[in-house]
Formats: C-alpha cells, structure tokens, sequence
C-alpha cells in the first residue's frame, strides 16, 4: 500500500485548504482512512478517520464544524476540505489507511505541509 499526499501549502487565517491522499496498492474499500498532524512539539495526532463506505466520520473536536473527510474508492482518494483555519492548525498532515480488522496492515503517507499564518 502507497499513500501520497497533495494539496498543503501556506494561507491566512479564516482562508480554506483542500488535501487529498492517493491511495495505492490494495482496494481502497477494505480500509478505514484518516488523516492525522502533528503540530509543532506535539505528538500525531488524529484529525479525522471515515469507515469503509463514507457512511461514518468521526472528528476531533478542535476541528469539528470545520473540517470535511471524505472518500472516493472508485477514484482511490481521501480528501480533507479544511475551512476557517486557524494558526493552531497549522501541522504536518499524514494520511493514514487502517486494515488491521481485515489483517492488512497499517499505513503513512509522508506527510504534507499546512502552514497557517497572517
């Protein structure tokens, strides 16, 4: 399995920013998706993850309201639309593809860059 992030870059507070993650190797429906950050001096943490079907999100509460996940297993991508971000926002983000239930293993994108900053 391979995961390739895109889509980081530097913007204002208040301004919006969309990463995805390519998806490789294996059926992209056998997977729990997630993406995680980890802010400067902290540790990884986790930002958003969809089931199998896109059928349930869960969200950390920092970014709940804010920040969309979504999949497209006919494509092979995850997606994060991030809206109204904030400086503490501003982290490395790893896409991460979970198939531990199915004995597949887990797996890091390298991470993309989001710097938010006025």
């Amino acid at each position: 399995v391979q995961l390739v992030e895109s889509g980081g870059g530097s913007v204002q507070p208040e301004e919006s920013l969309r990463v995805s993650c390519a998806f490789s190797g294996h059926h992209l429906a056998s997977f729990t998706m997630g993406w995680f950050r980890q802010r400067p001096g902290k540790e990884r943490e986790l930002v958003a993850n969809i089931d199998y079907s896109g059928e349930y999100t869960e969200y950390a509460d920092a970014v709940k309201g804010r920040f969309t996940i979504s999949r497209d297993n006919s494509k092979n991508t995850v997606d994060l639309q991030m809206n109204s971000l904030k400086p503490e926002d501003t982290a490395v983000y790893f896409c991460n593809a979970d198939g531990l239930r199915g004995g597949l293993g887990l797996y890091w994108g390298q991470g993309t860059q989001v710097t938010v900053s006025s």
